[in-house]
């Protein structure tokens, strides 16, 4: 069979609108498919053996005629069913394109056992490949479509000495199945993708409506801050806690908020996070549209990889003032306890003063007696000074003293209540100095609670022992340990937990106030008990450093 030049310009031609119209018959459906809503479809498999039939029907009718042969892609249809849908269907799509075939050209033998012999080579094959991919499954589909295809030529002798014709052929189908398993498979990708960014979508938005509801109905203040300081985002509940509008606030520097005080290290905070891992917390005054300052405790956060920090604040302006009030209640409430033993402790000097003056009143005295009444009369006032040190209000004061002095001062104060109780209170201590850094009259309220504490665990006396000691080169510890009722394990998590008390009439504050103390001066404290024998407390606080 020889042909022309003009006559392979016109196979080419033919073979070029044959894959045209092919592709546009694939790609229909799967266009069509991706705008409508996808929901199953009922015998989804057997609609679409019916219209790849139809396909093959098409590619009969516009098979190439040439010198009495044709050419035609209808089995590159069949074996895509095949390939997607399995056996039944395939089979009924290769019936379509067989049915055609018959009707229009001759040699019905040759047409019919070939159709079997590939319906059955693909079914087995189908078989085999199952549980492979796609593109595996479409080439040996391909392989055994071709392997029938030489089987039937073979033996009906067919063009055996026009192997040309049959190459040509075999590459026209060839070219139809990769030409229709890639428009198919790159539709499923777009489809899997377009449903992944849909599911994305919705997620997102469905987390971004909740992460709005939540700020815009909290009432803790959140700001989005970039490295040069100027705020990205207010949270609504700024007009609610500071009075301001969004568009008051929309774009300014973060200074006309902060207090003056406070501006230096909350900006070297933002600079310091800007790009890092850590977040950070601290207490900052925030000015109130009235002009006023609200104290809030900020936690500032940094987003991976920008250079923005979140920052979440709470109002503490109502707590602090709480905190401070129970400050003093407390230290009132201690000088009252206290009262009852100081009074006894100032009966003993008036008790040799009065006798002195009986003395002096018969005119038999000396100058050892007036060093004698001397004396007395400063234990007196030493003692009230003291007393009223502790009942007024003190300005906070840090200053470096010595953790050892402090301890031997409480319990000066509370021996004449100690006596009175009978309770003796002993001190150990393994080093002359323990320097510290801190606010004394906290730490004296501190001790004194705690120690008050393990006074009263003893109605009935007995042995307070006070240890002080080193817990390395950096921090002291106080452990006191009394031998009274004892706390339930099971309790020792709560104290410090306000207004939870073991007392009958205890209101839970005093340990609250002893932690918060504690906390102050970047310590800890511990507790230990057993029921009916004792309770250990241990303070750790932090050593000044030589």
């Amino acid at each position: 069979m020889n042909f022309n030049t003009s006559e392979g310009v016109m196979i080419l031609f033919d073979f070029i609108v044959n894959i045209a119209i092919f592709s546009m018959l694939v790609s229909t459906p799967l266009v069509i498919r991706s705008f409508i809503h996808q929901t199953p479809i009922k015998y989804f498999s057997l609609w679409a053996s019916l219209y790849a039939g139809v396909v093959s029907v098409i590619l009969v009718i516009l098979s190439i005629k040439q010198q009495g042969y044709a050419y035609d892609i209808r089995y590159a249809p069949v074996i895509l069913v095949f390939a997607y849908f399995g056996p039944i269907p395939g089979v009924i799509t290769g019936l379509f394109s067989l049915l055609t075939r018959l009707v229009s050209g001759g040699n019905w033998a040759p047409a019919i056992l070939g159709w079997m012999i590939n319906m059955m080579i693909l079914c087995v094959v189908h078989k085999i490949m199952s549980r492979s991919s796609q593109s595996r499954k479409i080439g040996s589909l391909f392989m055994a479509y071709v392997a029938g295809y030489l089987v039937t030529i073979l033996s009906f002798r067919i063009l055996l000495n026009e192997p040309l014709f049959h190459l040509q052929y075999v590459l026209f189908v060839m070219l139809g199945v990769i030409l229709g398993g890639l428009l198919i498979e790159s539709n499923d990708r777009l489809l899997r993708i377009n449903k992944q960014n849909k599911y994305m979508e919705a997620t997102l938005e469905k987390s971004e409506s909740k992460y709005k509801l939540i700020a815009n109905h909290t009432s803790d203040l959140i700001m989005v801050i970039d490295q040069n300081h100027t705020v990205s985002y207010f949270s609504p509940s700024h007009e609610l806690v500071l009075g301001y509008e969004y568009h008051e606030l929309e774009g300014n520097l973060l200074c006309m908020l902060v207090h003056p005080k406070d501006l230096e290290i909350f900006h070297q905070t933002i600079a310091m996070m800007v790009g890092g891992q850590e977040g950070y917390s601290l207490e900052v005054r925030l000015k109130h549209k009235e002009g006023h300052w609200k104290e809030f405790e900020s936690r500032c956060q940094p987003v991976k990889d920008s250079s923005y920090v979140i920052v979440i604040s709470r109002d503490i302006s109502d707590r602090k003032k709480a905190e401070e009030i129970l400050l003093q209640s407390e230290k009132l409430s201690i000088v009252g306890e206290l009262a009852a033993g100081i009074a006894h402790e100032i009966r003993n000097p008036l008790t040799t003063i009065k006798g002195f003056l009986q003395v002096y009143k018969e005119g038999n005295y000396s100058r050892k007696h007036n060093d004698l009444l001397l004396s007395e009369l400063e234990r007196i006032e030493a003692i009230t000074s003291e007393f009223l040190s502790l009942a007024k209000p003190q300005l906070s004061q840090l200053t470096v003293t010595n953790l050892r002095e402090l301890v031997e001062y409480t319990i000066e104060i509370l021996s004449p209540e100690a006596l009175l109780k009978n309770i003796e209170i002993q001190l150990s201590c393994e080093a002359t100095s323990f320097p510290i850094t801190g606010e004394k009259n906290q730490l004296k309220q501190m001790l004194l609670n705690i120690i008050k504490n393990a006074m009263e665990s003893m109605p009935d006396g007995g042995e307070i022992q006070i240890c002080l000691r080193k817990d390395g080169e950096c921090h002291g510890v106080i452990a006191v340990q009394d031998y009274g009722c004892g706390i339930p394990e099971e309790l020792l998590p709560k104290l410090g937990e306000p207004f939870y008390s073991l007392k009958e009439k205890g209101t839970g504050l005093g340990l609250m106030i002893c932690k918060k103390i504690i906390k102050q001066h970047e310590g800890d404290i511990t507790y230990s008990s057993k029921m009916n024998e004792g309770t250990l407390v241990e303070i750790r606080l932090p050593l000044l450093q030589a």
